[in-house]
């Protein structure tokens, strides 16, 4: 019965590319079939409705009198105020308006008062901003994998625990309540990359015990140019600003600067008004999707893996053997290719869009036996069981030639 569910499944979302053409090498067009969810998410119709409709009165936020800077600068404050209510936050928790995750976690890196402890399994954005950087070699399990973090919590007295929520190259999803309990009975806090996590799953920092989590709006279905930090504030206020400038400052004389506190303290120069109202927007409407969103992605993903193990040569990717959950992010190699020349077969000859090479997450891939990269596949909202039967279709007559 799952299986026929997975094969029946269609798009549950309105995303802007869904009627692309690509060109294939034989001159012909043929709809373009998007498997790179993971890198970048298509815009929903929604987000890009909300951005037109802030157009016309798009102006300066905060300290503008006028008509069009008062609008603006709600729009913004508006927007800040949805994506704290999406992700849960709790009460003494405050969010900052980045560029995107990486942004956000090295901006984090500057208020963190110790050493940080890491996984070697993590993308490069959680892996090199900490400056007192401490890499655990994750295990062939979740539980071996926590008792190594143990460990080192408390081998070091870290302040802070840096994890993903879900990894960007098999799509396993961590335990994070119990990494989340982990650290705090270490006298640790916990940060977790939801770059990967959050597009695909509700997360609440609250139930969860999240102390900061970053994340990317354009893979939450928005444009490019906005991301979150958020979490407890008093790590941010006593760091020094991430960006020295206007809108980071109560007042400033040639002797003396008296900082704002968080967020404005981290939001220096003129913020991204129209990616903070569009990311708001998409987080509304994934919110509106409530579960249909995670079973809808779920059905997806297991009809792609079975449809993977049936193909010869076909290896998937895996990390721990006793994960019980993973966002649709899926990595594989063909035994005896190239992950690039799989990748341009399936845009060449098929038009299809995947991921390949090692996805900034080098130690992993390496450690995984495949340092020369591997291929990845990653859907969303947008994604149809008729997508994944191009791609397998794609992949049976790659493998048998």
């Amino acid at each position: 019965m799952a299986t026929e569910l997975a094969r029946a499944a269609k798009a549950i979302a309105e995303v802007e590319g869904s009627d692309l053409q690509a060109p294939l090498a034989d001159g012909s067009t043929t709809r373009y079939v998007n498997f790179d969810y993971a890198a970048s998410a298509p815009a929903l119709r929604s987000a890009v409705t909300r951005i037109h409709e802030l157009l016309p009165t798009y102006s300066s936020v905060h300290r503008g009198a006028g008509y069009a800077s008062q609008v603006t600068t709600q729009a913004y404050e508006d927007a800040r105020a949805v994506v704290t209510e999406f992700v849960g936050a709790a009460g003494d928790q405050c969010l900052v308006f980045t560029r995107n995750t990486t942004d956000s976690l090295n901006l984090l890196a500057g208020c963190v008062p110790g050493p940080v402890v890491v996984l070697d399994i993590e993308h490069h954005s959680n892996l090199l901003p900490w400056k007192q950087s401490h890499v655990v070699q994750a295990g062939d399990s979740i539980g071996e994998t926590i008792a190594r973090v143990d460990i080192e919590l408390q081998r070091t007295g870290a302040a802070l625990l840096a994890v993903t929520g879900a990894s960007n190259v098999t799509g396993e999803i961590l335990p994070i309540r119990r990494l989340a309990d982990l650290a705090h009975s270490r006298g640790a806090r916990i940060v977790v990359d939801g770059a990967q996590l959050v597009p695909h799953r509700r997360v609440s920092l609250a139930a969860d015990g999240i102390d900061y989590l970053a994340f990317s709006g354009h893979k939450v279905y928005a444009p490019f140019g906005a991301g979150v930090l958020v979490g407890r504030r008093d790590w941010l206020d006593a760091a020094a600003a991430y960006l020295a400038g206007g809108g980071a400052v109560r007042n400033v004389t040639v002797d003396r600067t008296e900082w704002a506190p968080a967020p404005a303290r981290h939001e220096g120069g003129s913020p991204n008004v129209l990616g903070a109202a569009a990311l708001a927007a998409a987080c509304q409407e994934i919110n509106s999707l409530g579960d249909a969103a995670a079973q809808h992605e779920s059905a997806l993903t297991d009809h792609l893996r079975w449809g993977l193990a049936d193909i010869p040569g076909v290896e998937v990717l895996k990390i721990f053997h006793d994960v019980v959950d993973s966002v649709g992010v899926v990595s594989f190699v063909v035994e005896g290719h190239r992950a690039v020349d799989v990748a341009r077969y399936l845009s060449t000859e098929h038009g299809i869009g995947v991921r390949d090479g090692r996805f900034c997450a080098h130690p992993l891939l390496g450690r995984l036996g495949h340092g020369d990269g591997a291929v990845r596949a990653s859907l969303g909202l947008g994604s149809s069981s008729a997508d994944v039967e191009v791609l397998l279709s794609a992949l049976a007559r790659y493998a048998a030639r």
